[in-house]
């Protein structure tokens, strides 16, 4: 990797600790928790959701990456988008624009006054913003990559399952298998993409709430990076699971609970076919990265760029993608099997507003394997 992008991975990796220590410290007190939930508004709300949440700690997260971020590599000042607004309203009523401050003390001030005037809350927010935190990763370190930091552009999702970050069921992560909900479903997403074509080239995913600590009290998280661009491709995942003595045209396919009955009645009817629900759409292409289920299958265009960004990058290191759904149907409809469609990431569709210009809207379907695109294409023809 040109050492511009190993250096741009290794700080990835390092503020992405950092959002998951946000995260962690968001949620340590009650009060402080209440104080920092606010519901989204207008074009900033995801149809998806009848109460949608943008949090302190999303606003906080995303600011502080642009921060770090612009600081070591200036040339990517105005391609760092992420799914929040900045603006944040206090108990008073006054709009208060987050961002990080080149001094703590500033920091601490600007958001206290979001916090009504908390400085306890807000400086113990500032410390961990602000802290210097070094993710060391032999592996990121040495890759060699032929593009520039000036190549690529951004897109973050400060907690992609805000809503599971908010409600907190308190499930550890099984070691076989997933969490349909909880704490571990909420992820930290950095993706990294082409300019040029909208191509995912690296990932970055921070699971703050992996595993309770020693002390059962607090959590422990876990990290997982993808590079994919010309004949790089490198995760630092990579061991799959043994396999099971599942039959070879067995079908695990993931799904939102809230997926429409006829997709679900498609899918169920493949052969070998099993549906299995779980929350968060960034948390549901990790659990394919893993390899945990074969495909995970949205009809809806409900996910946006932020959200498939960085597992899809990962998914191609690994050999897999993100497709759109629809293209996906279009293709095989015109009997153009195996056509992948994947998702780019530099364009947005100007005749939608808000959050929909960013939207995945034909659906998406994450894969390790490119083959259970004709499977599932095949069961969903003519049916939705």
């Amino acid at each position: 990797m040109a050492s511009g992008m190993a250096e741009l991975l290794r700080l990835l990796l390092s503020v992405a600790e950092k959002a998951a220590n946000v995260a962690r410290v968001c949620r340590q007190e009650a009060q402080l928790f209440e104080l920092l939930v606010q519901e989204k508004t207008g074009a900033d709300k995801n149809k998806k959701f009848v109460q949608d949440f943008k949090t302190l700690a999303d606003v906080l997260i995303q600011e502080m990456i642009r921060h770090d971020v612009c600081a070591q590599f200036p040339e990517l000042t105005g391609f760092i988008h992420g799914e929040e607004s900045n603006k944040f309203e206090n108990g008073l009523g006054e709009s208060v624009t987050v961002r990080v401050c080149a001094q703590e003390e500033d920091t601490t001030a600007l958001l206290a006054k979001v916090l009504d005037g908390d400085q306890n809350a807000a400086s113990l927010l500032t410390k961990v913003i602000h802290q210097d935190l070094q993710i060391k990763d032999e592996m990121a370190e040495s890759l060699q990559l032929s593009i520039s930091p000036a190549d690529v552009g951004i897109w973050i999702d400060p907690i992609d399952g805000t809503s599971q970050y908010i409600e907190g069921k308190e499930e550890e992560q099984p070691d076989e298998g997933f969490c349909p909900f909880g704490l571990p479903c909420a992820l930290v997403l950095i993706g990294v993409y082409l300019r040029s074509t909208g191509q995912p080239v690296m990932g970055v995913i921070n699971q703050p709430f992996n595993r309770k600590d020693s002390t059962g009290k607090g959590w422990k998280g876990q990290h997982l990076w993808g590079v994919s661009y010309g004949d790089v491709n490198a995760c630092s995942f990579t061991h799959r699971r043994p396999s099971c003595p599942q039959k070879k045209d067995d079908l695990s396919v993931l799904l939102s609970s809230s997926e429409r009955p006829a997709v679900k009645d498609a899918l169920a009817a493949i052969p070998g076919g099993s549906l299995m629900y779980a929350s968060g759409a960034g948390y549901k292409i990790l659990c394919v990265v893993q390899g945990l289920v074969d495909v995970y299958v949205l009809s809806e265009g409900s996910t946006f760029k932020w959200d498939s960004c960085a597992p899809h990058a990962l998914l191609r290191a690994l050999g897999g993608g993100v497709s759109d759904l629809s293209e996906c149907m279009r293709a095989h409809v015109n009997g153009n099997k195996g056509h992948a469609a994947e998702l780019t990431y530099h364009q947005l569709h100007n005749q939608s507003q808000g959050v929909d210009r960013w939207a995945n809207r034909g659906g998406i379907i994450a894969y390790l394997d490119s083959s259970v695109i004709d499977k599932v294409v095949a069961a969903l023809a003519g049916k939705i």
